[in-house]
């Protein structure tokens, strides 16, 4: 499985962002998909993951309310909106993909098998 994370840019805080990250095959019922990044210095984080078949989401506190994590099955692409963006986003965002996880470990970078490369993010104050 190959990702393909686009959409990344320089943006001021307040506004919004649209990432994508595009797969190069389908995914099944236990796939998760995932958002992680990683700030200059700082250790990688999740952001958000969703459940390929369901679309269960789950969110990491720090973006609640103003990130939204979605998928377009019929495209094998998944996409995380990003508003009302501060300056602690600026980070490289890497999409990751993985099969057989469940809802408790998908926060977990180690659970997933796939990643794209990271696209950066830069909001300015």
């Amino acid at each position: 499985v190959q990702l393909q994370a686009s959409g990344g840019g320089l943006v001021q805080a307040g506004n919004s962002l649209r990432l994508s990250c595009a797969a190069s095959e389908r995914f099944f019922s236990r796939w998760f998909m995932a958002w992680f990044r990683q700030a200059p210095g700082k250790e990688r984080e999740f952001v958000a993951a969703i459940n390929w078949s369901g679309g269960s989401t789950i969110y990491a506190d720090s973006v609640k309310g103003r990130f939204t994590i979605s998928r377009d099955k019929a495209k094998n692409t998944m996409y995380l909106q990003m508003n009302s963006l501060k300056p602690e986003d600026t980070a490289a965002y890497s999409c990751a993909a993985g099969s057989s996880l469940i809802q408790s470990t998908a926060t977990t970078a180690s659970a997933y098998h796939y990643w794209g490369q990271g696209t950066l993010v830069t909001v300015s104050s």
